[in-house]
């Protein structure tokens, strides 16, 4: 399947959430006056473009109205962030109602900002107690401060991709589930062919796709922010353990020019031209889509899937890991606020719309019920990432008033870590720590 939320990049999703802060006020959900059983039409505009994802909305949006004949639904794709700030600026009838976002990251933002209406009035009258319907994770990146401003419409858990036959080749016979057996069997996964690689064992640079510092950082069950609202990088040894012990595993498998160099090579995430489909690297930190995608390629090889490794002495909690999602919200501005809400309800509650998203685009489930449903369509290489969503121990990381601004000066830190620009790594957080600080008490 396509993910265009990471073909965005997160600084440009950050900019568009800032403008749209200073130029929406906001309604409450519960001064909501229109008729929702009156003839009306919705424009819902989200931000899948791929043939399957397309249809597989469009099917989801014919199920809502056959069930509610007097809404009929506008929908428009391929939307960006952008170009829904752009539209909510501006406001009138051409503009969204309903909005579905990739961008978990800028929930703190849109809540705070106003600019999507807060949920929790429309979920009390409509007798849904959302603690027994979402996992406790999604509730937690789909709020800010009390503000439900948005709901869950699926979920990504993120693990571990491997090529069984290169596990073979190699005499490794189960998935690493420390990192210092991560390490190892990447180090014996990687061939080397001169200044370049036959086969690596893992892309372990954090421009590596999905190889981002927070999905990392997951393993090592942070806390972002201490109970004074304040940077927690510094504090907490879970930031500097992660980052020496990845910055180990880049010098272990060539150094990070080396590795660099090799990545250039690598085509389009969402091609079959994949290095992982084309066996050029046998590890993979990934999203539950990859297997199937992968199969979709063609691969040779048998594909197994895991939880990624966590730090040694947290084996207990292995099967933990980063969960993140898509996002849906009700324009604060929108006239058609309970009718949208009907929509709203619809595809982030209803078992079977969810169930039915949820296996056309190889998503995880967002609600409790769908996640039990015997009509979710599960391979063994799904299941692993159904086991991630359910872990107790999973983590995400948490709503700020900046949206994502505290994640990306996070995520330059790591940059400049792993590259050797920043030798010093606890000062270089606590630098951070008071740049996020900084950020932080700005936006409020």
């Amino acid at each position: 399947m396509s993910r265009n939320r990471r073909l965005t990049a997160a600084a440009a999703a950050v900019a568009a959430i800032s403008v749209l802060a200073t130029a929406c006020t906001g309604q409450s959900g519960s001064a909501a006056a229109d008729d929702p059983a009156k003839d009306v039409t919705l424009n819902f505009w989200h931000g899948w473009s791929a043939p399957s994802e397309v249809k597989a909305i469009e099917e989801n949006i014919a199920r809502f109205e056959k069930a509610h004949p007097n809404i009929k639904v506008k929908v428009t794709g391929n939307m960006t962030d952008d170009k829904i700030n752009q539209a909510l600026r501006s406001g009138g009838d051409k503009a969204p109602d309903v909005v579905s976002s990739f961008t978990t990251d800028s929930v703190g933002k849109f809540c705070n900002s106003g600019a999507f209406a807060d949920l929790n009035p429309f979920l009390r009258k409509s007798g849904v107690d959302k603690a027994k319907v979402f996992p406790k994770t999604l509730l937690e990146y789909t709020q800010f401060n009390g503000n439900q401003c948005t709901l869950p419409l699926l979920n990504d858990a993120y693990g571990l991709v491997y090529n069984k036959d290169a596990f073979k080749a190699a005499g490794i016979t189960e998935p690493p589930k420390t990192w210092s057996q991560f390490t190892e069997a990447a180090q014996k996964l990687t061939k080397t062919d001169g200044d370049s690689y036959d086969q690596l064992g893992v892309m372990p640079t954090f421009h590596g796709y999905e190889n981002a510092p927070v999905r990392l950082t997951a393993q090592w069950s942070p806390t972002y922010f201490g109970a004074d609202g304040k940077s927690n990088l510094a504090k907490d040894p879970a930031f500097a353990s992660m980052l020496t012990a990845q910055k180990d595993l880049v010098a272990k498998l060539g150094g990070y020019e080396k590795l660099e160099k090799f990545r250039s090579t690598f085509g389009d995430e969402w091609s079959a031209e994949h290095p992982f489909h084309k066996g050029k690297v046998a590890m993979q930190v990934d999203g539950e889509w990859r297997a199937a995608m992968a199969k979709e390629a063609g691969v040779t090889f048998e594909i197994g899937t895991a939880p990624l490794p966590v730090p040694d002495d947290q084996v207990a909690d292995y099967g933990k890991g980063y969960l993140s999602g898509t996002i849906m919200g009700i324009a604060a501005g929108s006239r058609k606020q309970n009718a949208s809400w009907e929509l709203v309800k619809y595809m982030t509650t209803d078992t079977e719309a969810v169930v039915a998203f949820a296996n056309a685009i190889h998503n995880v489930p967002s609600t409790l019920a769908a996640l039990e449903s015997p009509n979710l369509q599960v391979t063994p290489e799904f299941k692993t990432f159904l086991d991630i969503a359910r872990h107790p121990k999973s983590n995400t990381t948490p709503a700020q008033a900046d949206g994502g601004t505290y994640q990306l000066t996070f995520q330059d830190l790591a940059y400049a870590v792993e590259k050797g620009d920043v030798a010093d790594v606890p000062a270089g957080l606590a630098k951070a720590g008071q740049q996020i600080d900084t950020d932080i008490a700005k936006a409020k």
